[in-house]
C-alpha cells in the first residue's frame, strides 16, 4: 500500500497519535502506528482519507478484512467500530484501573471480541499489564475517554 505521506500525517494528526480503536499511543510504541482500511480494500475499500484510521498493528492485524464481529452478549452479528462515523466514547469506557476496555453497545462488544482489544486470548495478559504500567506513567487512559 502506497499513502502518500500527506495523507498518513494527516491521518496521523486526525487520530491524535494513538490506535483509533484500543487507543494504544505511539510514543509508547517503537516503531509507527499504521493505516488500516476501514472498509478492508480487499472488499471494496479505498485509499480515501475517509476509509483510514490509524491503528497499531495489533489492532490493524485482528482486523484484517473483518467488517462485522459477533457481539457475545447477544450473540448476534454487529458491525465493528468505525471511527469516521463515531465517537469512540459512545461504544466503549475503560475499567476503572484503566486495564481493560468494555464494550457499552453491540457494535462496542464485537470490536472487543474481534479485536481482542483486551488480550483476552493470551495467558499472561501483556496488554492489561503494558495498560497499568502506562497509568503509573500518566500517559494511560486518555484524558478524553469515559471510564467506569
Amino acid at each position: 500500500m502506497t499513502i502518500p505521506k500527506k495523507v498518513l500525517d494527516l491521518v496521523r494528526e486526525r487520530a491524535n497519535y494513538r490506535c483509533e480503536y484500543c487507543h494504544y499511543l505511539e510514543f509508547l510504541s517503537t516503531s509507527p502506528l499504521t493505516i488500516d482500511h476501514i472498509l478492508p480494500k480487499s472488499i471494496g475499500g479505498t485509499d480515501d482519507i475517509n476509509n483510514l484510521a490509524l491503528a497499531c498493528r495489533r489492532c490493524n492485524e485482528r482486523h484484517y478484512n473483518f467488517v462485522s464481529g459477533i457481539d457475545p452478549q447477544t450473540q448476534q452479528e454487529a458491525s465493528l467500530f468505525n471511527p469516521r462515523l463515531s465517537q469512540w466514547s459512545e461504544h466503549f469506557v475503560w475499567t476503572v484501573d484503566g486495564t481493560k476496555i468494555i464494550g457499552i453497545t453491540a457494535i462496542g462488544r464485537a470490536t472487543c471480541e474481534r479485536l481482542d482489544l483486551n488480550d483476552e486470548r493470551r495467558n499472561d495478559r501483556f496488554i492489561q499489564r503494558s495498560r497499568s504500567l502506562w497509568k503509573q506513567g500518566g500517559w494511560h487512559p486518555p484524558e478524553e475517554d469515559p471510564c467506569l
